[in-house]
């Protein structure tokens, strides 16, 4: 008989259904900002992006789109499938499940965003297709899915987190999640198509791109509170020995997205170095582990003036896009932790 009784801890086995009074209320104004921040596809608007394609980009800087849009294609389908998978279950709160459940939709319209990208940019089908299967037949993004199935792949086959080795597997899959996946290798995606707007390219990629990387940010601060609540009930899980594996994960992820830079970046594109993606992925790799209150490793600074935003408001205005068309009924203004 599965426990439906409110938890002592938020990690323990059960079906919590109380809402009233509420344990984790930080989690329900999740939710609720979640429901408030609603876009569609639909608004995205591509009209000047494939002329931009066509006449007003180089064979290498369609390449590194080319690239891009095949990662964007199965990346946020691995992130719903751990979510659904693997850290539903496990979260005994009503309320964080209620977000969960918000941002279970927000990875569906991502996908959706990206199938749209690549019906626009890559018209040949067979190509489309390969885009589809670039798990498999891009080792740069192969490299990249293995990652995921290693670091966080092991929380599959548990079901009750009734022993402490569970639940720190449990802190190991939703760190690498929120530092690496969303943290890094999306931030890392991000980076490239601020650079390319930067330069007056791809309008509709960026506009979409704003409000996706703002769903993205939210995820991340959802998954950093879940560890920092997990850390107040259980302070002894967060010891020497996970955090030894957080920075060898932390330290892999980064060699990865590295990788995934020299091969988008193979053909040479004007004003963007591989060094440089490094050193901004080494950038966020410390704000992540700053986050999860552990010590930096690179203590490298952010070569990116084009990234150098203060918070995601920042991002919507500096895509000139209007705010009120994502930003469903909010007043004030909206600051995440997820600096870049």
């Amino acid at each position: 008989m599965i426990d439906v009784e409110r938890p002592r801890n938020i990690l323990d086995p059960g079906l919590c259904l109380t809402l009233r009074p509420m344990a984790y209320p930080a989690f329900f104004e999740m939710y609720r900002a979640g429901i408030k921040n609603t876009w569609t596809v639909e608004e995205v608007d591509f009209a000047t992006d494939v002329s931009d394609l066509q006449k007003k980009m180089t064979e290498a800087e369609r390449h590194l789109v080319r690239r891009l849009v095949a990662f964007f294609a199965t990346g946020d389908s691995i992130v719903a499938h751990n979510l659904v998978l693997n850290l539903y279950k496990h979260v005994n709160s009503p309320e964080a499940r209620m977000y969960l459940s918000r941002q279970l939709f927000e990875e569906a319209l991502h996908v959706q965003f990206y199938l749209t990208l690549l019906d626009t940019y890559v018209p040949d089908a067979d190509e489309r297709h390969k885009a589809f299967a670039a798990v498999e037949n891009i080792p740069s993004i192969r490299k990249k899915a293995e990652f995921c199935t290693r670091w966080m792949g092991t929380l599959s086959t548990v079901d009750r987190l009734d022993s402490r080795e569970k639940r720190r597997r449990f802190l190991l899959n939703l760190i690498g999640f929120a530092a690496c996946v969303e943290g890094l290798f999306f931030f890392g995606a991000f980076a490239y198509v601020y650079f390319l707007r930067s330069r007056g390219l791809l309008h509709g990629l960026a506009a979409g791109t704003s409000w996706v990387f703002r769903d993205e940010s939210a995820h991340m601060e959802f998954a950093f509170e879940v560890v920092r609540t997990v850390r107040r009930e259980e302070p002894d899980l967060f010891d020497a020995g996970l955090e030894a594996d957080v920075r060898a994960m932390m330290e892999e992820a980064v060699a990865c997205e590295a990788q995934f830079a020299e091969d988008l970046l193979v053909g040479g594109v004007v004003g963007l170095q591989v060094r440089e993606v490094r050193a901004y992925l080494e950038h966020c790799a410390d704000q992540r582990l700053a986050t999860l209150g552990m010590p930096i490793m690179y203590g490298t600074k952010n070569p990116f003036s084009f990234m150098m935003l203060q918070d995601v408001q920042e991002v919507t205005n500096f895509f000139e896009r209007r705010v009120s068309a994502y930003q469903v009924g909010v007043t004030g203004e909206v600051s995440l932790d997820a600096a870049f």
